[in-house]
Order: C-alpha cells, then structure tokens, then sequence
C-alpha cells in the first residue's frame, strides 16, 4: 500500500491569516505598480479517490492543488495571470505580468471590479466544510463493497467499470482593491459505481453516484452498488421505437441539463451577443404559471452554495421565473453594464438554481402520462441556444398505461425550447439534490422522437 498522507497526517491548509496577507500583500503590489483596480484569489484542494474494478484496486490516486490568480485594470484594459507557486518572488513576477498585460490591452469601459457597494460584507457560515477521516485503505474497502453490491444485483452483470470514493476539501480566499476579503472552506464527498451487462448479444452500461459535503449524508456503499446494477439490468432487452409525437418525461437527473440550457439563455454573455432565443423576454411569460424557479445560494450543505460570487459580490435568494414569467437575468458585473443593468451576483453561474415540485413521485407521473417515452439519458449537445432548437440522442423506457413497457434506445427527442418550456404540464417531487440544479422528473405534453 503506498504511503498515502491523510487530513490527519498533514494539515489540508495554511492557516487562514497567512493566506489573507498573502492576497493583500499581491493588492499592495499592483497598486504600486499603477493599478487602479485589482482583484485576487487563492484556492487550495486537497482530496483522495480510489477506483476498485472486478475486486482489485484500479486507481489510487492522492492530489494537493493550489494556484493564485489576480485580475488587474488600468483605465478599464485588463490584464490577469496567474501561478501555483506561492514563492515570494513567483507572485511578484505573476503581478508584474498581469500589469504588463494590461497596459497592451484594449480600454473597454464596461471592464473593472464590480460596484463597491455591492461586495459581500458578511460571510455567513454555510456548513460546507466536513472533512471527511477516511483513509486509502478505508477508501478501497468502501469502493470494493459498493462495487460487489452492483455485480450481485443480477448473473447478468458481466462486467465493470468500477466502484469509486472520493473525498475532497477545498479553501477560497479572495480579495479586491474595494476592501473586500472574503474566505471560506468546503469539502465535497462521493461514491459512484458503473457496470455492464449482458443479455444475448446485447450490452448495456449504466451508473449511479452521490455526492455531498458531508459523508454523513451519503448513501451506504451497498445501496449505490445496488442502484448502479439495478439501473443496468433494467436496460437490457431494448426494442426499436417507430418515429412518432408522444408525451416526454425527462428524469430527474436528466431534466437538470434543460433548466440548464434556460440558463444559458437568459446568461449576459448571450444576451448582449443577442445570441438567445430568450432575447428580450424579461417581463414574459416563458413558462406555465405554475413554474417557479429560484436560486438558493445560501442554502446550507447544499452543493452550489457560496456567501458571494467570484467577483466577492453577495449573493442572495431571489426569484428567477415566478407564475411563469421571466423576472431576471443570471450576470456578472461586465454582462450587467454591456446591457446597461445591475449585476445579479452571478459571476460564475447560478448557485442552487431550484425548480419547485408538484405533489407527484416519477410513479405518479408515469400515470399522468399514460403513454409516452421516459427519458433516462441523452447524449450529445444538440441544443442551439440561439434558436431553441433542441435535439439530443436519448434512451429510455416506453409507456403503456401508467407502467414501464420495455427499454429503448438509439432514439433522439427533437423540439423547441420554448414550447418545450411551456409544454411542461408537471414537475415531480423527486427532486435530485446532488448538483446545483435541483429538478425533479418534468412531464412534457409532447415532442417528436425519433427512431427506427
């Protein structure tokens, strides 16, 4: 066994101060060298992930990761550099290069640090950070069982892709010329399993995984073992599906990729690039008028939280989509100002984007339907978010009457987002916490599948 160094056996972080006079000292150094704007971060990662394939140990694997970054603005021309040496004279050489950047930059005046009264003053504790006292063998052993859990469920798993745990802990420290300091940790945890099998001549994969800040929250081995199989053997014996219209139901984790593409919509890199189908839709309704989508970015424990955005602006609660109608964009301070707008504190994206549920579970749905297609999976990246024109291969299960029928696969779903957003006639209350897009299983009233 390789002499892996544990959270116990090395402390995971400098301490907090010494990285807070770190990012000062690199603000003091830029102004001296004429900035009259300056941001920057320091970021620390440490983890251990262990991947266990047909009973042996795959892949071990123990990182340390660090890097500095800094942005800085002569009369709005920007320069940045960055370096994962923190030697004293590593970061004045990155600050001297990010100075010297900007001075052969173009001037854009809606470049700089976004407004000073607009940063974060309070950093609430969020509860993210839950280290996880797991060593490598610890490791290989949870790994093993949640792998030998899937190869149990069914004689016709034939084979593996593997059992996998890891286990990360991460520190943010950022800072800029308005004052702001801000700092916290977090940790992020998981196990995941993936297997084959095999019915005739047919052969299909699938997985399953969890994830959480604390490992307390995870799922036994065992179950994710179980899942994993279970989904795998329920694919086997697909047939052909005829090209058709019919009721759609996207699953949980898979309706997540569509609210994602509606925020890549109304995002101020597509907006003022008028490259949206959403352009100018504020104030309109855009989905059913029971939808409501809000961002939660202080929810505690959950995985997309954050007390301000990566320009250290706070973040806040706020609605999105209310009785279907679209009430704010997702922007940065630059996407803001090219749209002569307020900066919604979305520097980096949305954080724990929640799309309300109904009162029905994925059964209750199926029942809804009656007959249509269940979508499990879809592949490929056919979505034009300039025209809302969506069309992504995907498998899945047809369904007779309430009740699963048979699997399907080599199929693609085709259709507009905008009436796909409006066609929703439910969302499920099997809400799929595990990313930063919280969306149960969505029931839309049609679109074209194509097959054999």
């Amino acid at each position: 066994m390789p002499d892996i160094q544990t959270s116990e056996q090395q402390p995971p972080f400098p301490e907090q101060a010494q990285l807070e006079d770190m990012v000062q000292d690199i603000l003091v150094q830029a102004r001296g060298l004429g900035a009259d704007q300056v941001e920057a971060g320091v970021s620390i990662d440490a983890g251990l992930s262990v991947t266990v394939r047909l009973g042996e140990t795959e892949t071990l694997e123990y990182n340390r990761d660090r890097a500095l970054g800094l942005t800085v603005y002569f009369d709005h021309r920007k320069g940045s550099a960055s370096t994962a040496d923190f030697a004293p004279h590593s970061i004045a050489s990155t600050v001297r290069a990010a100075c010297d950047i900007a001075r052969y930059t173009s001037s854009d005046s809606c470049a700089g640090l976004a407004d000073a009264d607009r940063m974060a003053t309070v950093i609430p504790d969020l509860d993210l950070y839950h280290p996880w006292d797991i060593d490598a063998e610890q490791a290989i052993e949870l790994a093993t069982e949640c792998e030998a859990a899937a190869r149990d469920v069914d004689e016709r798993i034939v084979n593996s892709e593997g059992g996998s745990v890891s286990s990360y802990v991460g520190m943010r420290v950022k800072a800029n010329s308005h004052g702001f300091m801000g700092s916290y940790r977090s940790s992020q945890h998981g196990i995941s399993c993936s297997v084959i099998g095999k019915q005739d001549d047919e052969m299909q994969r699938d997985y399953w995984s969890v994830s959480a800040c604390d490992s307390a929250d995870l799922d036994a081995p065992a179950t994710v073992g179980r899942i994993a199989g279970e989904r795998t053997t329920r694919r086997l014996g697909t047939q052909r599906l005829s090209t058709r219209q019919a009721p759609v139901i996207m699953a949980a984790d898979i309706a997540r990729s569509l609210f994602g593409s509606f925020i890549n919509a109304i995002s101020g890199s597509s907006l003022y690039r008028k490259s949206s189908f959403l352009l100018d839709h504020l104030g309109r309704q855009v989905f059913p008028d029971f939808m409501h989508i809000h961002e939660q970015p202080l929810l505690k424990k959950a995985p997309g939280s954050a007390p301000y955005d990566s320009e250290g602006v706070a973040t806040r609660a706020r609605d999105i989509i209310s009785d279907g109608i679209l009430h704010g964009y997702v922007l940065n301070s630059y996407a803001a100002r090219k749209l002569g707008m307020e900066t919604t504190g979305n520097a980096g994206g949305v954080r724990n984007l929640t799309i309300d549920p109904g009162d029905k579970d994925l059964a209750g749905l199926l029942r809804a339907m009656d007959t249509g297609l269940l979508v499990t999976e879809l592949i490929g990246f056919g979505v034009n978010v300039v025209t809302g024109d969506y069309s992504r291969g995907a498998a899945g299960f047809w369904v007779e009457g309430g009740e699963i029928q048979y699997p399907v696969d080599e199929i693609t779903v085709a259709g507009n987002m905008k009436e796909m957003f409006m066609g929703i006639v439910e969302t499920g209350n099997d809400v799929d916490t595990r990313g930063n897009i919280r969306s149960g299983s969505i029931l839309i009233d049609r679109m074209m599948i194509a097959g054999a």
